[in-house]
């Protein structure tokens, strides 16, 4: 189901029993390089050339990991690391691979979902320093949390609330036996200093891709819990696409969808949240 939200299965694969790399191939013009003074990167080349410079695209064994390769050459995130998979990491490998591959001569940045958060994964949570300061972030957002806000009005909203976001609550409360309150204003409120404690202790022991998982739910969903709850399996994306998004139900039931508003909205939460799921996912 999550693949399906990030990519279009328009490559046609090669596969070699006997070769760590799964070819795509293509032919396309070949861009000038990123101005100096940056990282020579794929990324930071692609970033900056907004067009197709290599040619095939695989994904190859390296280092007790997995690469994905442009041109033979591994992929590198912005800052100029590998972008270097942990082998229980297939999936994502070849999600990354799909999107270089199915960029076409002008390249779209919003289509390299997976890229964005691995490569996030790698250059920012491997440094305690920046682990504990992105903590500090996302606990901030428990103060705010969408779903910790409710209005008594009117009605299809309400009956949105109770469906989507009483549940979230009710499981958080009890798994990490936690007190969460719920406002009706959002002047001058915020959670408990214990509840805050105990969730960062829950966040200190995530890894790096668990870590960047939940840093993009959260800010997309503008919800800690809605992120937590999806990190740790409780909910699926649409679940949490739907809790993310109660107040705009709300507002199309009663007025009607916005054309260009409403429906890219509809598809850029559910890839950015599918995204993040996708990165979790471990095969043996």
């Amino acid at each position: 189901m999550y693949c399906r939200l990030l990519s279009r299965p328009t490559a046609r694969v090669r596969f070699s029993c006997n070769s760590s790399v799964h070819s795509f191939s293509r032919s396309f013009a070949t861009a000038s390089l990123p101005p100096d003074g940056t990282v020579v990167s794929e990324t930071n080349r692609a970033e900056a050339t907004l067009k197709r410079f290599w040619e095939t695209v695989g994904i190859s064994k390296r280092d007790d990991g997995l690469a994905v390769t442009l041109d033979m050459r591994a992929l590198k995130t912005p800052s100029g690391n590998t972008l270097l998979l942990p082998r229980n990491k297939r999936l994502v490998a070849t999600l990354i691979a799909n999107e270089w591959e199915n960029q076409e001569i002008l390249l779209k940045p919003h289509a390299l979902p997976m890229t964005s958060i691995a490569s996030r994964a790698i250059d920012a949570f491997q440094d305690e320093k920046t682990c504990s300061e992105v903590r500090e972030s996302l606990l901030n957002y428990l103060d705010t949390d969408t779903i910790c806000f409710h209005h008594d009005d009117p009605p299809p909203l309400v009956e949105l609330q109770h469906k989507h976001w009483d549940p979230l609550i009710e499981w958080a409360t009890s798994t990490f036996n936690i007190d969460i309150q719920v406002f009706t204003s959002i002047l001058f409120h915020s959670q408990s200093a214990e509840t805050r404690a105990k969730l960062d202790t829950v966040l200190t022991e995530m890894d790096p891709w668990e870590l960047a998982a939940m840093e993009r739910v959260t800010y997309t969903t503008k919800s800690f819990l809605i992120a937590l709850a999806l990190v740790k399996r409780h909910i699926t994306v649409e679940e949490a696409a739907l809790a993310a998004q109660v107040e705009v139900s709300s507002q199309i039931q009663r007025w009607g969808e916005v054309e260009d508003s409403h429906d890219v909205d509809f598809h850029d939460i559910r890839r950015h949240l599918g995204s993040a799921a996708c990165l979790l996912t471990n095969s043996s």
